[in-house]
């Protein structure tokens, strides 16, 4: 269910709410420091409440994200400036975190790569830009089109050109549901309201537009089997600091010493899952790959469990 429009919003500034004026900052260049920043945290957190009311939505949107990656699919996230921004943040997270190939998530924004670093305002008027930008998509794909206000012209070109294509789409926005009709197949209107500096949704917005996509790709690896426990089994140990993290990862889900993690981890190849199941079930690499393999790639189907 829609959370009502923010009573907060003044209607005499426009009618999107969030490019509404906030009452409670109204004077906000008069405010002592410590006070802007606790209006910035507290109308933040009210961001996330609004997020949270959304909770079955952003679930279904999770699973449909694990049955199309499941299903051969790939996820685009689109949109231009700070919900492109966030969506590219969420694109490049994810291989590291969860051991997805870099093409399963992909994040499209307009102004293209360089927006990432300089602002591009100006491309998100562009509706055939973001129709071009999605040209590759299938029937199997699903485009996650993210636009703070909702009328962004590129995230409803890539939209438009998405379901064309017959991929499925989702219209994650921080505005009210009120006027979108059907631009998507599912739509996530957080309604969060105005923001303490008017206009400006790389606050509250972004906030809450960022939980929701931490919330689908966490939610939808689970479903996947890239966690055991609350343990990221899938991660890629690129880094010093992610070999360690694996060992200990190894270590706890295998019930083994940091020496034989390091050991079976070497075994397997840097593969944590596998070791994980070596240590475990006490079996080679090749007999745990097998099970892993039974089992979806869940550790917990692969132990028996």
């Amino acid at each position: 269910m829609t959370e009502p429009r923010d009573p907060r919003a003044t209607s005499a500034w426009g009618e999107l709410p969030t490019e509404a004026r906030h009452s409670e900052s109204s004077e906000l260049d008069t405010l002592a420091t410590a006070e802007v920043v606790e209006l910035v945290l507290t109308e933040d957190r009210r961001g996330l409440d609004r997020a949270l009311a959304h909770r079955d939505d952003v679930a279904a949107t999770a699973e449909q994200v694990a049955e199309t990656i499941a299903g051969g699919g790939r996820v685009f996230l689109t949109g231009a400036g700070t919900s492109g921004r966030l969506g590219v943040l969420e694109a490049a997270e994810c291989p590291p975190t969860f051991g997805t190939d870099p093409e399963l998530i992909q994040a499209v924004i307009a102004g293209g790569d360089e927006a990432v670093f300089r602002a591009s305002e100006g491309a998100e008027d562009d509706a055939e830009a973001g129709r071009g930008a999605v040209v590759e998509l299938t029937a199997q794909d699903l485009l996650i089109g993210l636009s703070a206000s909702s009328v962004t012209p590129f995230a409803h070109g890539a939209l438009a050109a998405a379901r064309e294509r017959g991929a499925a789409t989702v219209l994650v926005t921080c505005a009210s549901a009120e006027a979108l009709g059907d631009v998507a197949d599912r739509i996530l209107a957080l309604d969060t309201g105005p923001e303490i500096l008017t206009g400006s949704t790389r606050l509250k917005a972004g906030s809450a537009t960022k939980a929701v996509l931490n919330a689908i790709t966490t939610a939808a690896m689970v479903r996947l089997g890239k966690t055991y426990g609350n343990l990221m089994v899938d991660l890629r140990p690129g880094s010093a600091k992610l070999r360690d993290r694996a060992v200990r990862i190894v270590a706890a889900a295998g019930e083994v010493s940091t020496a034989a993690a390091e050991r079976v981890l070497e075994e397997a190849e840097g593969e944590v899952k596998t070791a994980i199941v070596m240590a475990r079930a006490g079996v080679k690499a090749d007999e745990a790959r097998r099970r892993l393999d039974g089992a979806g790639g869940h550790v917990r189907g692969a132990l028996g469990g």
